[in-house]
């Protein structure tokens, strides 16, 4: 039986955790038996240390529903001393409290998916969920990174979602990819339809941008799917 915390939330051990950018950390955890999740949803985490457990921090699952583990890729700022600078110190070992699941984000039909940052997180596991099923088909990936460095999973997706997977640099100039941010101009040279799903996540005011500029160019408010 899973160890609680005094509020009766799962208490769970790091099985892995290691650095997979130069600033995002891939954490494996142990599974709470009967914890589910949709692709695409998160839940609030924070460290099993006197000084941190009451300090909750989202972050989205990446892995299958039906893995043994759960798994998060943090991206860690380490320029002050808040919970994913301490995420970045902690390894194997070290325990986390998981609190509730939560999160609009899920997948609700083919469309494009534009994301910033680590803003990719919450599609991961819907494309690993889709790709396993074969239904990734159809669907379209816009990645903006500040550079390549900043790319998760780019293998992986990559691999998933071929020539589907377009990659933005705005502060990096690399032969292949482009070279610029995702404006009005570069949503209409590259969406033939807006009538589409869109699926947005990244930092708030990215999301806030996307999406209205999908909706002054005709997208509908309920295909525009975000974490509000």
């Amino acid at each position: 039986m899973s160890q609680t915390d005094p509020k009766n939330n799962p208490i769970v051990k790091v099985l892995e955790a290691y650095f997979i950018t130069h600033d995002v950390k891939r954490f494996v955890v142990e599974k709470p038996a009967g914890y589910n999740f949709v692709p695409g949803q998160a839940t609030e985490v924070s460290i099993n240390l006197p000084e941190w457990k009451d300090q909750l921090r989202p972050f989205t699952f990446t892995c299958l529903t039906e893995q043994h583990y759960l798994e998060f890729m943090i991206k860690i700022y380490r320029d002050h001393d808040g919970v994913t600078n301490m995420l970045g110190q902690i390894n194997k070992g070290a325990e986390l409290i998981l609190h509730d699941v939560f999160g609009v984000i899920q997948y609700k039909g083919q469309g494009t998916f534009i994301a910033g940052g680590a803003g990719i997180t919450p599609f991961i596991s819907i494309f690993r969920n889709l790709n396993k099923h074969r239904h990734l088909d159809g669907n379209r990936l816009i990645y903006s990174n500040k550079t390549s460095a900043d790319v998760i999973l780019q293998e992986e997706l990559q691999k998933m979602l071929k020539h589907n997977f377009v990659k933005i640099f705005t502060r990096e100039h690399v032969l292949g990819y482009t070279p610029r941010r995702i404006d009005r101009n570069y949503l209409i040279e590259n969406i033939a339809d807006f009538g589409q799903n869109f699926y947005v996540c990244g930092p708030d005011e990215f999301v806030k941008n996307i999406n209205t500029l999908l909706l002054d160019l005709g997208a509908y408010p309920e295909t525009v799917v975000f974490e509000e």
